[in-house]
């Protein structure tokens, strides 16, 4: 799923983000492929990711942001086994190797607030292949474009910008810095 999931995202390059139902709703009507679920509980989950599935889009689910699941590989077998996500998002990256042999899309994502920030995705893009996620979400994503540049060359994995991503312009300059996608709560810019 690694592979179709990168293809998908690098196809068409804006990701929405989902916080809630209303939201969810919207997403449906637009016209990106993939969609981020940032929202929910090992009660509804599976009901959010078959809606998304119904209308014929990638669901990754954020692991970090759904109550009732831990940081473990069950949780990771409980999204492959209960839900049809292609995938999951998380910040956890002991979770990334379990999921990929499992056969769901993997993105690790990091908050860039500082140097170690850096540092953690310098060291991640040593890891062996197994171990890698099959992309990378930093956030915030409206960071400078220098700086965009700079993790791209280090990651070994294509970039995702996510995080106050809310005009046409914030996009082009994630892109145009070498960003594989965007991914944003924004409606906006889903229709765009």
């Amino acid at each position: 799923m690694g592979r179709e999931f990168v293809e998908v995202i690098e196809a068409a390059p804006i990701v929405a983000a989902v916080k809630d139902d209303s939201g969810l709703e919207m997403c449906l009507k637009s016209d990106v492929d993939a969609v981020f679920i940032l929202y929910g509980d090992i009660c509804t989950i599976a009901e959010i990711v078959s809606k998304i599935k119904d209308a014929g889009k990638i669901a990754m689910v954020h692991m970090d942001l759904i109550t009732g699941l831990s940081p473990k590989d069950i949780s990771t077998d409980f999204i492959r086994k209960y839900t049809r996500a292609d995938g999951i998002i998380t910040t956890k990256g002991n979770l990334i190797t379990h999921a990929k042999e499992i056969g769901l899309a993997t993105v690790l994502r990091y908050f860039v607030l500082d140097s170690m920030a850096l540092i953690n995705i310098e060291r991640q893009s040593h890891q062996n292949r197994e171990t890698q996620p099959d992309m990378i979400e930093i956030l915030p994503g409206i960071i400078v474009p220098k700086m965009i540049r700079k993790i791209c060359s280090m990651s070994r994995v294509p970039v995702i910008c996510g995080g106050l991503i809310q005009e046409k312009e914030d996009v082009m300059h994630a892109l145009a810095s070498g960003a594989a996608a965007i991914s944003t709560t924004s409606s906006d810019v889903w229709f765009m």
